[in-house]
This record gives C-alpha cells, sequence and structure tokens, in this order.
C-alpha cells in the first residue's frame, strides 16, 4: 500500500496505527535511536502548562506526552483516531497507576478526527501535536480546527519531523529514512508495511518555514519555530490572537 493509498482511505491508515499501537513506543525508541524521549521532554518545556491550564494533546496516541503534560498540573484530553492506540493508552494508566496519584492533573482519553473536532470553540487553553500532523489529509484545515478550539491568547505547539539544515547531513538523514529505517521495521516490527508509510510522509514533509507559512495561513499569529537535533525534528509556536 502507498502513502497515496492511505491518503484516500483514513479509516486505513487508523487500522494501521490500530495494529502499531502494542509496540508503538517501543519502536519509536528504537528508531530514533531514544531522541525521541529527548523531543518530548522539550515539547513539555515549550509548552509551559501547569494547574488550571486545560490541553488538548492532538494525535497523542498511546498518551504518553499527555502524562507528560499532566504531570505539570495540567488537565489533559489525550485525543487521537486511533481507538487501539487509545485503548492501549488507557490500559497502561489503569494499570501503573490506577487513581491518577502519580500525575497532578487529569488525562481523558477521547476519539477524534482532526478536521471535525468533537469540542466546543474556545475550549482550551493549549493545542499540541507531536509527529501526527503528517498523517492528516488536510494540514491547513487541521491547524483551522485546532485554531477554533482554542482560547483567544491560547497557545498552539507543533512537534514534526522536518528538514537537516545541513544540506549533507540531511541527504545522509533522507537515505536513513528510505533505505535504514525501514529495513529495521521489518527485524523489529509486526507491521513493517506501515513503517514504510511512516518514512515516506516524513520524507514528503514541508520544511520548517514552508510548515510557518502553512500555520500563519490557517490564522495563527507571532509562529516561530526552533531546531531540534539539527532540525531532524522542529517544534513551531504560535497563539491565537
Amino acid at each position: 500500500m502507498t502513502r497515496a493509498d492511505l491518503d484516500k482511505k483514513p479509516a486505513e491508515v487508523a487500522a494501521m496505527f490500530d495494529a502499531l499501537a502494542g509496540r508503538y513506543d517501543l519502536m519509536n525508541d528504537v528508531l530514533s535511536m531514544g531522541q525521541v524521549r529527548l523531543w518530548r521532554r522539550r515539547v513539555q518545556r515549550i509548552l509551559q502548562v501547569g494547574p488550571g491550564d486545560l490541553v488538548l494533546d492532538l494525535a497523542a496516541g498511546t498518551g504518553t506526552s499527555s502524562l507528560a503534560f499532566a504531570a505539570s498540573g495540567a488537565n489533559v484530553v489525550a485525543c487521537d483516531f486511533s481507538l487501539g492506540m487509545l485503548q492501549a493508552g488507557h490500559a497502561r494508566l489503569l494499570k501503573s497507576d490506577p487513581l491518577q496519584a502519580k500525575t497532578r492533573g487529569q488525562v481523558a482519553f477521547a476519539a477524534g478526527d482532526a478536521l471535525r473536532l468533537p469540542f466546543s470553540g474556545g475550549a482550551f487553553d493549549a493545542v499540541t501535536i507531536s509527529f501526527g500532523l503528517r498523517n492528516v489529509h488536510g494540514t491547513r484545515d487541521a491547524l483551522a480546527e485546532m485554531r477554533r478550539v482554542t482560547r483567544p491568547g491560547g497557545r498552539l505547539v507543533v512537534c514534526e519531523f522536518s528538514e537537516i539544515t545541513i544540506a549533507p547531513l540531511d541527504m545522509l538523514y533522507r537515505r536513513y529514512l528510505t533505505g535504514v529505517l525501514p529495513a529495521i521495521a521489518r527485524r523489529a516490527a509486526r507491521n513493517p508495511e506501515a513503517y514504510e508509510y511512516l518514512s515516506e510522509s516524513i520524507a514528503d514533509w514541508p520544511s520548517q518555514r514552508e510548515l510557518a507559512d502553512v500555520i500563519r495561513a490557517a490564522g495563527w499569529s507571532s509562529v516561530r519555530w526552533r531546531d531540534l537535533s539539527l532540525g531532524v525534528v522542529a517544534v513551531h509556536v504560535a497563539k491565537n490572537l
């Protein structure tokens, strides 16, 4: 199945992520060589949420990032279109912290489509999406929908794979995406075809500046970004003014 096929069939994309749910976090660690944990911690610091804040963690997967935000005292809605991911995350939370005594804020899991979020306008103080915007068929529309559910003055944080700013290194990185990453997935993953899709979606994603332009076009203001790991990942920040 090609990426184009998946773009035409959102239900198949959801099914793909359902199949990945059990080993998703482990495979992220393996394929990023542990860097994903550092990237998520940086997002947590950039988001700057605390007690009294209500956060929408979109494309939350198993809720790994949601738990980190809740540890800061914020109440978090972990939203994803993959029921398998949400069920895996909820089961893990019930097993490790059934009363959520280890987190200062609360975490709720909710199924939702980024293009038609099941929340009222202005409901959230902040919206964040990490490594999920690539998988939405309609980036600008999804960003506009995120703005709809964010209160005036609220914040957007997008963490996504991007473009290395040093050309020779970026060329080596592209070779890793198209050759090495799928090879590792074929050995370690139960659904290697999904990781071929993921590597293609990363390679096709716009640069930092291009994504910033899309975020502005969706109505967000004060858009800026910072590169992590030389631009392997970029974190874009904006406000709803």
